[in-house]
């Protein structure tokens, strides 16, 4: 039997074959449009997707049921000792919190271990790699569990968005305000720390959103992240929810402001894209974690 298994959920942006490469569980995380469910990367293709929010079909999100929690683990602890599970931050999501009380419970203590760093999207993946990397270094589920939740503050990304609308449709904005964006053209910013997700600019147009995201992560290399800039500790993020030409053209304009510096760039997944819309666009860092 193996040691140690990894299992994330969809809103990691991890696709079925790089699963399958790294030998990790994804777990599809359950939609609805216009009352019908969806699994993610199962019922519908991202093409579908962002056609059916186009035609202003109403999207809404969930999380997998328990008893499909406990299932995927069960199957999983018949070929690994132990496992970690690492969802959707428990501030985005409440899957997590529950993934957390089900691992309470007798059968799987001590065996399942839920890990909430407060990521999602790109560096949600980043911290799948990193247990990833650990597990095959011979750290316990116990030990991964505690540096990826201790360094969970070594990340950040920006978003930039092309529209409120889908902020509006799920209650964040006011319709008002959406619609005075949309008259003056004005694309905000959001920063997403840990767990947290706020408006840190707003700008008219997405030229002057990609340069604000920009320049924001540069002023967090120059401050927050500089001591891991300078030893090299620092991963390069991208995602998007926009199309193949403009993913290409804002990695290439990172590429560009960071020279010398790797980019890896996901497609936001759709539970995140719902709210965010298509042609959203993201630029953030996540640091390798310190080893016990």
């Amino acid at each position: 039997m193996k040691k140690i298994g990894i299992m994330t959920d969809s809103h990691s942006g991890i696709l079925t074959e790089e699963a399958e490469k790294l030998g990790i569980k994804v777990l599809p995380m359950p939609f609805y449009i216009d009352d019908e469910l969806y699994l993610e990367g199962v019922d519908l293709s991202r093409e579908e997707f962002y056609e059916k929010l186009r035609q202003g079909v109403n999207v809404s999100t969930s999380q997998p049921s328990p008893q499909e929690v406990m299932e995927t683990w069960d199957d999983m602890l018949k070929e690994y000792e132990t496992l970690i599970y690492i969802p959707i931050s428990s501030g985005l999501s409440g899957s997590c919190m529950t993934a957390q009380g089900l691992a309470q419970d007798e059968e799987y203590e001590g065996k399942v271990f839920v890990v909430d760093n407060g990521h999602v999207s790109t560096p949600l993946h980043r911290s799948v790699l990193d247990a990833v990397e650990m597990a095959e270094a011979g750290y316990s589920a116990v030990e991964i569990k505690k540096i990826l939740e201790e360094t969970k503050e070594q990340m950040v990304i920006y978003v930039g968005l092309s529209t409120l609308e889908y902020l509006k449709k799920g209650g964040r904005i006011s319709s008002t305000s959406a619609l005075l964006a949309n008259v003056l053209n004005i694309k905000p910013v959001m920063k997403f720390g840990t767990g947290v997700l706020d408006v840190y600019q707003k700008c008219r147009g997405m030229k002057k959103s990609r340069k604000a995201m920009i320049d924001a992560m540069k002023n967090e290399f120059a401050t927050n992240f500089k001591e891991e800039i300078e030893k090299g500790e620092v991963y390069l993020l991208a995602a998007s929810s926009a199309s193949k030409e403009a993913s290409d053209e804002w990695v290439k304009e990172i590429q560009e402001a960071f020279p010398g510096m790797d980019v890896v760039c996901d497609e936001l997944s759709l539970g995140v894209s719902c709210h965010i819309g298509p042609g959203g666009l993201g630029i953030g860092c996540s640091c390798k974690p310190r080893r016990i």
